[in-house]
C-alpha cells in the first residue's frame, strides 16, 4: 500500500506559467485571458464560465500551438526534488488541472507522475473550436479526482496532500489530510493547513517528515 498520495494544481503552481495565457498569446487575447484568470483565482467567477469565456478566445488557432507553449513552460524549482522524494518513501504524485490534456500529459510523464486529469480542448480539422471537449474540470471535479485516487490506491484521506494556489484547488483542499497553500491567494491561505511563500515545492518533503 503505499504510504501518501500529494496532488497538486497544475497552472502556477507544478509550473510557473498559466498555460491559457501561452495559448492566448498566439490568439491575440492575453491581457483579457490573464484577467478572467486573476479573477477566476481570486474566487470571483465562477471557473466552468470563466474557463469557457477564456477558450472561446483561442478559436483559429493552428494544433501547433500546444508544441509552441510547451516549449515555454517552466517547471517550478524543486519539482524533480519533490517527485523523487515521495516516490523513495513510497508514495505517488498526482496533478489534477483546469488546464488542458494536450499539454499536461506530456508534462506529467516527463516528470514522472503517477496519475493526472485535465480539460480537453474541441479541435476540427487541426484548428481549436474555442470549446471545451468534454465535461469541465472545476473545484469539484478537482476533489472527486484527489478522493478516487486514493481509493485506487488504498490510501486512506488523511494520508492525502493537496497543494494549490487558486479558489479552484479550495475543494480538494478541504477533502485531503493536509492542505497547503503554495504561493496562494489570500483567501486559499486562510483555509489552509500550511502556506508556502516560498516557490521551492522540495520544501513539501519536510511536511511529509521525508527530509529535515
Amino acid at each position: 500500500m503505499p504510504r501518501f498520495l500529494v496532488v497538486l494544481d497544475v497552472d502556477s503552481t507544478l509550473i510557473e506559467n498559466e498555460v491559457i495565457e501561452l495559448l492566448a498569446e498566439r490568439a491575440g487575447s492575453h491581457d483579457e485571458v490573464r484577467d478572467i484568470t486573476e479573477r477566476a483565482m481570486a474566487g470571483e467567477l465562477d471557473f466552468s464560465e470563466s474557463l469557457r469565456e477564456r477558450v472561446a478566445t483561442l478559436a483559429g488557432l493552428h494544433v501547433s500551438v500546444f508544441a509552441d507553449a510547451g516549449r515555454r513552460i517552466l517547471v517550478t524549482h524543486g519539482v524533480p526534488e519533490m517527485v523523487a522524494g515521495v516516490h523513495a518513501a513510497g508514495g505517488l504524485v498526482g496533478v489534477v488541472s483546469g488546464g488542458f490534456h494536450e499539454l499536461v500529459d506530456p508534462l506529467a510523464a516527463s516528470l514522472g507522475l503517477d496519475f493526472w486529469r485535465a480539460n480537453r480542448l474541441s479541435v476540427a480539422d487541426g484548428l481549436l473550436t474555442g470549446a471545451v471537449d468534454g465535461p469541465i474540470v472545476d473545484a469539484h471535479a478537482k476533489a472527486e479526482a484527489l478522493i478516487e485516487w486514493a481509493q485506487d490506491a488504498t490510501v486512506p484521506l488523511a494520508r492525502t496532500v493537496a497543494i494549490g494556489d487558486g479558489a479552484n484547488d479550495l475543494e480538494m483542499m478541504a477533502v485531503a489530510g493536509l492542505s497547503v497553500a503554495f504561493d496562494a491567494k489570500p483567501r486559499v491561505r486562510a483555509a489552509a493547513d500550511v502556506a508556502m511563500n516560498v516557490r521551492d515545492l522540495s520544501q513539501v518533503l519536510p511536511l511529509l517528515g521525508l527530509r529535515g
